[in-house]
């Protein structure tokens, strides 16, 4: 595995997961038991890419692994030279029913394999290139292709067109004031709209025409889909009953076009808690919803269907927290001054019992250890062991956990536990 990886990557990740955050990229070297959605997923990119659409629900309790996989699935995507965007849903920032501002935040976060987000102007310049290298007169290919854009989203097409103009002209306030607007920004200066005809801002009922053209344009600058995250769903049952009835029908509508084809090249995945999915205060309150989301949970995990609407993360055990642990280990090894030293005083029987150990301190709850875990031993031993020749972590690395290094979910798992000291060496 460590072979595989760049120096580049190496760094990221190492750096990434000192610092108890998800690396950016690098994350099938983490990927640890989600081999058994590859074919299935791949199966959907493969649909999205040759112009269909494909929805996921991606359901998993706290500390499964949620984000991690969506993570995972978008470098998948972009492998494939697909653009991703990942939403936090949430009631102040995003709330779901207001579809206008959750095109925005796919805008804001929008990115590819070259351009970290947002990278609408990228996309948007890509797509002027094109024009000019398909038949050497950008105007003429322009209202090419904006003929299907036009159909949809009148006002997108009109906006395309004023961009395309501004930069010709060169006029740089007036192309970054219409990038912004075709993101959905508000509050774009009347003058800029008005070089382009263009009114108001953008509603709730133009968010999915605005939604096409993005897809249309995206498709032309070289993307074949996008994939779309909405993370954290399950916010939603914190949220009034009306606001809540609001958001639950805007996210039926939204999955209804996909299934109805409204969106060729949109690959649309949500991550939610069981409870979301099964409670009364989420999906089950929309009965029509609901059904478009069924899916048999009854069976035993190893039997769960990856086709399904929605696909379960059953979370870690401790076998997969030391897997996780060895990977890390190995990836660190590779790029370390001294890699025997790492492989020899963090060999395996280290890694497991600090994950033993790790996992004991948040109450035994190992589906919310893997962030400290990984953490506490790229940063607490295996940084030690590279920089100390004396650094011996069986002898002088004892495991403390403070509440102040916790999310919530892991400070309610350790509420009550003292620090543990790692068995010594047989």
């Amino acid at each position: 595995m460590s072979q595989t990886v760049s120096p580049r990557r190496r760094d990221e990740i190492v750096a990434a997961l000192r610092r108890g955050t998800v690396p950016a990229r690098g994350l099938d070297v983490l990927a640890v038991g989600l081999d058994r959605l590859i074919p299935a997923l791949d199966d959907d990119l493969d649909t999205v890419t040759s112009g269909g659409a494909a929805f996921k629900a991606v359901r998993g309790e706290y500390g499964s692994g949620k984000t991690f996989a969506a993570r995972w699935l978008a470098e998948r995507a972009k492998a494939r030279g697909m653009a991703t965007t990942e939403v936090q849903i949430s009631e102040s920032e995003t709330p779901l029913h207001r579809l206008e501002t959750v095109y925005r935040r796919i805008c804001d976060r929008l990115q590819t394999a070259e351009h970290p987000p947002s990278a609408l102007r990228p996309v948007l310049d890509a797509w002027l290139y094109g024009l000019e290298v398909e038949t050497g007169d950008a105007g003429a290919a322009l209202e090419k292709r904006l003929g299907e854009v036009a159909t949809t989203a009148p006002p997108f097409a009109a906006a395309l067109r004023g961009y395309h103009a501004a930069m010709v002209r060169d006029d740089v306030a007036v192309a970054e004031g219409l990038a912004a607007w075709l993101g959905g920004q508000p509050h774009v200066a009347a003058s800029v709209r008005r070089e382009a005809g263009v009114r108001g801002e953008l509603d709730h009922f133009g968010a999915f025409g605005f939604l096409q053209g993005l897809l249309t344009v995206l498709r032309d600058a070289g993307h074949p889909g996008l994939l779309v995250v909405l993370d954290e769903v399950e916010t939603l049952q914190r949220v009034r009953s009306d606001v809540r009835e609001k958001a639950l029908n805007a996210l039926r509508q939204l999955i209804d076009e996909v299934d109805a084809g409204r969106f060729p090249g949109l690959y649309l995945v949500l991550t939610g808690t069981p409870a979301f999915f099964d409670g009364v205060q989420g999906v089950q309150r929309a009965p029509a919803l609901a059904s478009r989301l069924a899916t048999d949970f009854t069976t035993d995990a190893r039997f769960d269907n990856p086709r399904a609407p929605q696909v379960r993360l059953t979370g870690f055990d401790h076998d997969r927290l030391v897997e996780v642990g060895r990977r890390v280990r190995d990836v660190y090894a590779a790029g370390a001054s001294a890699p025997e030293r790492i492989q020899t005083m963090a060999d395996d029987r280290f890694v497991a019992d600090l994950a033993t150990q790790v996992a004991g301190n948040l109450g035994g709850q190992v589906g919310v250890a893997p962030r400290v875990f990984l953490k506490k031993l790229v940063a607490d031993v295996l940084d030690r062991i590279d920089q100390f020749d004396d650094f011996d972590p069986r002898t002088h690395y004892r495991l403390t956990i403070g509440a102040n290094e916790l999310t919530d979910v892991e400070r309610n798992a350790a509420a009550g536990l003292d620090d543990i000291d790692l068995p010594d060496a047989p």
